[in-house]
């Protein structure tokens, strides 16, 4: 692509999260893609941008029917959690309006909730210490983590591929982090790090919500996110206008990129879907010490 994300990226503010149409028309006066429409991707595709940085891979029939069933089980496990999480007004997010009920007899409960070994509680970045997410303090906080540990394995060695330097700035933070809540007897969350199968430090699971085009401004710009979707759903897509993309975002797929740089949504799904986005929180990995990596890139040498 035509477009230069380290030079993209210095243009895009804390501000730029929600639905300023104008601004982000604006960004791609300054930063145009390099081809003319919206094009949907329906195979398998690693993006480049002009200086060979890869700014997403696209993956269909990613994961086997054995693993979706593993994420679904896992998911109505929060069942409790994703009831509570949807809410009458707020943010999008946790919206009631950009919910959908299940299309299955109450097969499958709505709701947003985030889960994480070590972070700081929303709001609160500049607190001591970190504390493991509320969704990990319960008598099931165990069970839980068992059940997301191959979707964890499999998204953590999708990474080793994907972006090598930000593999192993995730295994460092998860070093330091143990070191810390050993040293400062922070019992919990040792216990809950022992558990926790990912070199990301956070995962939001995210059950029949339709998404406008945002992006995350608690991730890391160079780093990847990695979106992965199972259910039983029709006709969904993942756009990207930033990129003037849109990808099919059928069952087993997965989709890397960053959310932080590349305003993204899921629009138009039919049907019962559960997505499962896992991603690095910047202030994690500034609390413990490790220093931002590079853009992925093609070739790449450690």
């Amino acid at each position: 692509m035509q477009i230069d994300i380290a030079r993209y990226s210095k243009l895009i503010s804390l501000k730029d999260t929600e639905h300023n149409e104008e601004r982000e028309e604006k960004l791609l006066e300054r930063c145009p893609p390099g081809h003319e429409g919206t094009k949907l991707v329906e195979i398998p595709t690693t993006i480049l941008d002009a200086s060979g940085a890869i700014t997403a891979w696209y993956l269909l029939d990613a994961l086997t029917d054995a693993t979706q069933k593993e994420i679904w089980a896992a998911s109505n496990l929060l069942a409790p959690m994703l009831e509570k999480s949807v809410k009458v007004d707020g943010n999008w997010q946790t919206n009631q309006g950009w919910f959908n009920p299940s299309s299955e007899n109450d097969a499958l409960t709505p709701g947003c909730i985030n889960l994480s070994p070590a972070w700081f509680q929303q709001g609160h970045e500049n607190q001591l210490d970190l504390e493991v997410s509320a969704s990990l303090k319960g008598a099931s906080s165990e069970k839980i983590l068992k059940a997301i540990a191959w979707p964890a394995a499999i998204a953590t060695a999708a990474l080793r591929v994907m972006h090598p330097e930000q593999y192993w700035a995730g295994l460092r933070a998860f070093t330091s982090l143990g070191e810390k809540a050993e040293s400062k007897e922070l019992l919990k969350m040792s216990e809950t790090l022992q558990y926790w199968a990912s070199v990301f430090n956070s995962l939001s699971v995210i059950c029949n919500r339709q998404t406008p085009n945002h992006r995350d401004h608690l991730s890391i710009l160079e780093c990847f996110n990695i979106l992965t979707t199972v259910g039983n759903y029709s006709n969904a897509r993942m756009s990207m206008p930033s990129l003037w993309l849109e990808f099919g975002y059928d069952p087993g797929c997965m989709i890397v990129f960053s959310g932080r740089l590349v305003r993204h949504g899921i629009h138009a799904v039919e049907g019962d879907q559960i997505a499962w986005a896992w991603y690095m929180r910047d202030s994690i990995h500034v609390y413990a010490g490790v220093p931002s990596c590079g853009w992925a890139r093609v070739n790449y040498r450690q």
